[in-house]
């Protein structure tokens, strides 16, 4: 196994704009070979004149979206749902558009909802998500494209929390193009075994996210990596490893996911010290 390493731009810039050309440089001098774009406002990016930029520098890009308010695909208003599906439309074109072969991110529920439910009214949004997902992955597949669903931490949703949960669901949505995703940051959270939760996924994993469980530079907490690596490598994982943190420079991104402090100088800096970590991680026996 060979990783792909790579950076989310929003270690650097929210939102991500067709015109942060010089960031997708930095990322390729830095020695990422991948990028992944969270894709917040659909109408500030121009895939196709993105793509021919990111070829020239070597990048293979990865699309993600951000699911904050009014993108709810569990909301009991059809309207809100379809608005939802919408959004995560643009998004699929987007990737499509880019070569990026599939969307990721919790795109089942609207970040941040998080409550003490009737088992009745969990089982109904889970439904929700179930159903509006399956026509979600019928979209993707007429694109060429898959949906890799992201388990997040309990403090950010109450229905997908473990790689377990998010299996699941792409069990009951029951689409070929319903695949998971993993992020450590939650994982260090939300699972008893990294190791075994990745194992779990198996060939249904396509893409990993890697954050510490401060969301600090990659190998100074308490992340276990050699059972991650381990596992990836038992799995014969070769999809890409990607970095994701954010920027504190951008207030409101900072706000909404707790990120108080400097965790280095510059941002550069911390994406340095996070794939140089990997890679000496991944050159181990």
């Amino acid at each position: 196994m060979t990783p792909i390493f790579g950076a989310s731009t929003w270690l650097w810039t929210s939102p991500f704009r067709s015109s942060d050309v010089e960031l997708l440089k930095t990322i390729a001098a830095l020695g990422f070979k991948a990028v992944e774009l969270p894709i917040e406002d659909p109408a500030l990016v121009d895939a196709k004149t993105l793509r021919p930029i990111l070829e020239d520098l070597g990048l293979t890009v990865h699309v993600c979206g951000a699911f904050g308010p009014g993108r709810d695909l569990t909301n009991a208003d059809a309207a809100v749902r379809a608005s939802g599906r919408a959004y995560i439309s643009q998004c699929l074109d987007i990737a499509a558009d880019l070569g990026a072969g599939f969307l990721a991110g919790p795109m089942y529920s609207e970040v941040g909802k998080a409550r003490q439910l009737p088992e009745d009214e969990r089982k109904r949004e889970w439904d929700l998500a179930v159903s509006e997902l399956r026509k979600v992955s019928a979209d993707a597949a007429e694109r060429g494209l898959a949906i890799a669903l992201e388990p997040i931490n309990r403090f950010e949703t109450d229905l997908v929390n473990t790689t377990a949960d998010s299996l699941r669901m792409i069990r009951d949505i029951d689409h070929p193009a319903a695949k998971v995703m993993i992020d450590t940051f939650h994982m260090t959270i939300e699972e008893s075994d990294i190791g075994a939760a990745i194992r779990a996924a198996g060939k249904d994993l396509i893409h990993v996210q890697v954050s510490e469980n401060h969301r600090g530079v990659t190998g100074t907490g308490l992340t276990p990596w050699t059972s991650f690596r381990d596992a990836l490598l038992e799995i014969d994982y070769h999809g890409s490893i990607v970095i994701e943190s954010f920027t504190p420079d951008n207030r409101d991104l900072a706000g909404a996911v707790c990120i108080w402090k400097r965790f280095t100088p510059t941002q550069d800096e911390f994406a340095s010290r996070g794939l140089k970590f990997l890679q000496q991680l991944f050159s181990q026996p």
